[in-house]
């Protein structure tokens, strides 16, 4: 049995894996317009956002069949409600403000079904269509699927990044470019040397122990094509409540530019 994850599969092709956040959406259409618009997967919020987890299982299932993956980020260690949303549907964990490989083997502990973890086994999932399995089919199948997925954001995190990365069960590191930032005492400077230099450190990590690298809160375009060329390559492009924000002001724009006054 193999569960299918488009984000994972991208990256294991040596290809950039696209991520878009959810904030504002409230149906699960946005599934749908987020595969056609070309993303690999669906970064649902739940540390920032204030959609709950049964929405988050909703839309979660759409995804799953439309062929994207829905990824969740929770709240800091909260495996609980973590471990929730991986039994309704989601194919990934994103686990905020992950500074220590300490931290990071008790995420795969409590995220990965045995002999990897200490998952609890559910029953009837949506990722197997709600299937009966072989329970050790089953385990083997979650485990071969799941990203786990800590985000490195602060300066300790970015200095142990080399053994948060070694960790066994650990998929992607997500730096978190926009608290790192703050951290360093340089709110908002994405271009920043220091912020650069911990990119390189992610990337060089990454790199050693087989892992991917990931990047968020950088989407200014030069910015963005800098460090994909140097090798970030699950990357979060923005989110929906962005996306159709700009849009709306840029046709709003250029209806008030041509249409001049009465």
């Amino acid at each position: 049995m193999q569960v299918k994850n488009a984000a994972r599969e991208r990256l294991e092709k040596g290809e950039l894996s696209l991520g878009v956040g959810i904030r504002t959406a409230r149906t699960v259409d946005i599934a749908k317009m987020m595969k056609t618009s070309g993303y690999d997967w669906l970064f649902i919020d739940l540390e920032h956002g204030p959609m709950s987890i049964e929405f988050t299982a909703s839309l979660a299932v759409a995804a799953l069949d439309t062929g994207i993956s829905p990824i969740v980020r929770v709240p800091f260690m909260q495996h609980a409600m973590a471990t929730r949303v991986l039994d309704s549907g989601a194919l990934g964990v994103v686990m905020p403000h992950v500074d220590t490989p300490e931290q990071a083997r008790e995420i795969v502990d409590h995220l990965k079904y045995p002999p990897i973890g200490h998952r609890s086994l559910a029953g009837a999932q949506a990722i197997f269509d709600f299937r009966s399995l072989p329970i050790a089919e089953m385990a083997q199948a979650a485990n071969a699927a799941l990203l786990v997925i800590p985000m490195v954001e602060t300066p300790t995190a970015i200095a142990n990044a080399d053994a948060i990365a070694a960790v066994p069960g650990i998929d992607a590191l997500l730096i978190g470019t926009n608290d790192l930032a703050a951290e360093m005492g340089i709110p908002g400077e994405f271009g920043h040397s220091r912020i650069v230099g911990a990119y390189e450190s992610v990337i060089a990590a990454c790199r050693r122990h087989d892992k991917w690298p990931g990047m968020g809160g950088v989407y200014e375009d030069a910015l963005l094509e800098k460090y994909v060329g140097m090798g970030m390559r699950l990357v979060l492009t923005g989110s929906d409540g962005g996306f159709m924000m700009a849009g709306a002001a840029r046709r709003a724009a250029l209806v008030r530019d041509r249409g001049g006054k009465a």
